[in-house]
């Protein structure tokens, strides 16, 4: 007879977060320019990936899980766009992900048609 087990274990904090944000909103690879602004001062680094509520940015700048970033990712059309978000996890020198805080119904908008474009889509 087959026995079952069962087998728990306890993430570290924000993991299941950003775990939990790419399966309620559709990641789109999209590679964009991106300045950020944390603790660790001003930084240049590239979105990998992106969506409504939030993103994944490769960076060698360092974060601490947890922190509030000022960010801004230029658009196709060369227009920087401003934004606000919480690092949920971090890999050393690898990068970051983001949940995007305060989003705008505005800003909102613009970054669905970002993501639209990004498939495909419409013009942005």
């Amino acid at each position: 007879m087959l026995q079952t087990a069962e087998i728990s274990y306890t993430a570290a904090p924000g993991v299941a977060a950003a775990a939990d944000e790419r399966r309620r909103d559709e990641r789109v690879r999209f590679p964009l320019e991106v300045r950020w602004e944390g603790l660790s001062g001003g930084h240049t680094a590239r979105v990998y990936d992106i969506s409504l509520s939030g993103c994944y940015i490769e960076t060698l700048g360092d974060v601490q899980t947890g922190e509030r970033l000022s960010f801004e990712i230029q658009s196709p059309t060369g227009r920087w766009l401003p934004f606000e978000g919480h690092v949920v996890h971090h890999q050393r020198n690898m990068g970051f992900g983001l949940r995007l805080v305060n989003l705008s119904d505005a800003r909102r908008d613009t970054l669905s048609r970002l993501l639209e474009y990004a498939r495909g889509g419409s013009s942005f």
